[in-house]
């Protein structure tokens, strides 16, 4: 395993409907990344259908099976480049019904499938929840965890993969925009900094940009260290962030001599 990886996450304008277009911008993305020395390339959440869903009708046209165009994609450029890509993307599941997922692929292939446990405002009319775990997965850049969006909301969640032996968490991210104090940050990036501080964790948020269907977004992608400071600064628009990490230092989970975030939490008091 690499000590020292570089991680990117990259700021998509995606078309909601336009799964074609989607991929071709995904794999830009990803080949600019990897040129620019990215080991893990995170991308936003639904980037093969968009976010904003009419109905489950629209959501199930442009859904794909693991098999599907997208993550054949993925996995062509993640074994042609040795990279790992964590992407999200409408699938279909085997009843017909849709889930709003994100897959882990590396050189070996697809690792993982996440499908997001906590759903979103009107998500839940058009997708199926997961019921499992974020997966913890070895990787020749580090152990790696999946989640997405709404679910970084919950710190017991974020606390799984944690307690798993997760070194960096990669969430693809919807962020709508939404109304916030002058010269605040969204509150979203707020909490994703927590949630690497009291887990002493890698967290890597991948968002998106620009407006669909007159949802527009926070643009808030951000690789947090495992302090819960931002290694990158927020884009304005399509772009990238790219940061070095030496990951091995999630598993020190010590706070000085006398402190262990892990150890110190008494469960059965809560």
């Amino acid at each position: 395993m690499k000590e020292k990886i570089s991680v990117a996450c990259c700021q998509l304008a995606l078309r909601v409907g336009e799964a074609e277009h989607n991929r071709a911008l995904s794999a830009q993305a990803i080949r600019r990344a990897a040129q620019h020395g990215a080991n893990v390339i995170v991308l936003p959440e639904l980037v093969n259908s968009g976010y904003v869903l009419r109905d489950k009708a629209e959501a199930r046209a442009l859904a794909e099976a693991e098999d599907g165009p997208s993550l054949s994609l993925w996995r062509g450029l993640a074994r042609e480049l040795d990279v790992a890509i964590v992407a999200g993307f409408c699938e279909r599941l085997l009843d017909g019904e849709v889930a709003n997922s994100a897959a882990l692929i590396d050189a070996q292939g697809v690792r993982a499938i996440y499908r997001k446990a906590h759903l979103w405002h009107e998500e839940s009319t058009i997708f199926t929840a997961g019921d499992r775990p974020p997966p913890v997965i070895e990787t020749r850049f580090g152990r790696l965890a999946v989640m997405i969006c709404y679910d970084l909301e919950f710190p017991e969640w974020v606390r799984l993969p944690a307690l798993a032996g997760a070194q960096l968490l990669c969430a693809p991210v919807n962020w709508p925009l939404a109304p916030r104090p002058q010269g605040e940050r969204p509150a979203e990036m707020v909490k994703a900094q927590a949630n690497a501080s009291v887990n002493r964790l890698f967290i890597a948020v991948c968002d998106r940009c620009e407006t669909e269907r007159g949802v527009a977004w926070i643009g808030g992608s951000v690789i947090v260290d495992a302090d819960g400071y931002p290694l990158t600064q927020s884009l304005a628009g399509e772009g990238m962030v790219l940061a070095s990490m030496d990951i091995g230092a999630a598993d020190d989970k010590h706070i000085g001599r006398h402190n262990h975030v892990h150890r110190d939490r008494r469960p059965m008091l809560y």
